[in-house]
């Protein structure tokens, strides 16, 4: 049976929630070394979440981003994770389905492998 657009809605909504709770408790880890500060970027609207570090380690100038997640089409992309954290598995365990989470670091030919959604 076709999920209802009412259901998709409340998924989708879920899902906002989920990452947005991921992306804050990452955001809110302070940097071990340097004057780096995490900061969350979070864009319910476009489905576009980030934490981004920013700041100095010595003379040498830090931005960039460790973990980037996008909602697209009603699955969660894990578009980059520069950390040792399982990204993937917390998000199942918070109550994303395997089905519904894509690892858009990998690349399409090799995402069947994996045992998350292909795209």
């Amino acid at each position: 049976m076709a999920e209802q657009e009412g259901d998709a809605v409340d998924r989708v909504g879920r899902y906002r929630e989920i990452v947005r709770r991921l992306i804050e408790d990452y955001a809110s880890i302070p940097a071990a070394y340097g004057d780096i500060h995490t900061e969350p970027v979070i864009d319910p609207v476009r489905d576009h979440y980030e934490v981004v570090n920013v700041g100095w380690l010595g003379q040498e100038r830090v931005h960039g981003t460790s973990i980037h997640i996008d909602i697209i089409g009603g699955k969660v992309w894990i578009q980059y994770n520069g950390t040792d954290a399982p990204i993937a598995d917390e998000l199942v365990a918070a109550g994303v389905p395997r089905e519904d989470i894509v690892l858009g670091f990998h690349p399409p030919h090799l995402r069947k492998y994996t045992e998350f959604a292909v795209g």
